[in-house]
């Protein structure tokens, strides 16, 4: 059965501050929210609009996540999902939760992204679905 994928609509951004320093925003709201910290830096994802201006960050991001929950001993899932996007040329950001994983696609090549993993056989969808019908 191939993978579903649900691309959210939202925009996110990756947002880099220097090690040790506590996020002084709104950084917990998006349909993905992830705060990391290395020996190095602190790296947050958030939605795009609670990003400073003055932050050093990337994006526009769409969040594209792999319906799941996803078992531990799944193998290979994350070569899968982006073999197709490296044949594309596409340079992602991807990530794992205990769930499930996610990847960030430039909101830009979003469309060229979808585009080939439906080539490569999976399902991807929005996060909310619309129809007309009474």
């Amino acid at each position: 059965m191939p993978l579903h994928l649900m691309e959210h609509p939202e925009d996110v951004s990756i947002v880099r501050l220097p090690s040790g320093v506590e996020p002084d925003f709104d950084w917990q709201r998006g349909p993905l929210a992830s705060l990391t910290r290395t020996a190095d830096e602190t790296s947050i994802v958030c939605a795009t609009d609670v990003v400073p201006a003055a932050a050093r960050s990337e994006g526009p991001f769409r969040a594209v996540e792999v319906a799941g929950p996803l078992a531990f001993s799944a193998v290979g899932v994350f070569v899968d999902i982006l073999t197709p996007l490296a044949h594309a040329g596409i340079s992602v950001l991807g990530l794992s939760t205990f769930d499930t994983d996610w990847v960030l696609v430039p909101r830009d090549r979003s469309a060229d992204a979808a585009q080939a993993w439906r080539r490569a056989g999976f399902v991807i969808t929005p996060t909310t679905l619309s129809g007309g019908g009474s």
